[in-house]
């Protein structure tokens, strides 16, 4: 498996606040509404959608660690095998850092073709997840 670390990024909320928000998928709905997601179903362990020319696209959270990690992985509709996990690390009140980790498990061709689109995706994430919690009132 190949691994992608996104840089760390600064969030100025709780460690509790962020994974809260982060460890359930049905907190995710007014995101994919924005995004203009197809077909979008979620619970707390899962979520479903459409995407364009790709077809659906299963999520599923494996495992949480409270206030510390949430761990991702496909449930089907993405031809390779992949983990994103989460990582929250406060280092002060309302000074918490994040990390996204990503592990995919893809052909060599494929990962010719995408494997710096996954870098830079998984930085750019970091930054717009950063963005939303540091936008938000207290």
């Amino acid at each position: 498996m190949k691994t992608y670390e996104s840089k760390v990024v600064a969030i100025k909320r709780l460690d509790e606040d962020i994974y809260k928000a982060l460890s359930s998928f049905k907190n995710f709905s007014p995101l994919a509404q924005m995004a203009k997601v197809e077909n979008w179903q979620a619970d707390d362990d899962w979520c479903k959608f459409d995407v364009k020319n790709i077809g659906a696209v299963g999520l599923k959270i494996i495992e949480r660690e409270q206030n510390k990690t949430i761990k991702i992985s496909g449930d089907g509709g993405i031809p390779f095998d992949f983990f994103l996990w989460i990582q929250l690390k406060p280092v002060a009140p309302y000074d918490t850092r994040l990390k996204l980790t990503l592990k995919e498990d893809m052909n060599i061709m494929m990962r010719m073709m995408i494997g710096k689109k996954l870098q830079e995706g998984i930085d750019s994430l970091a930054d717009q997840i950063a963005a939303a919690f540091n936008g938000m009132p207290k």
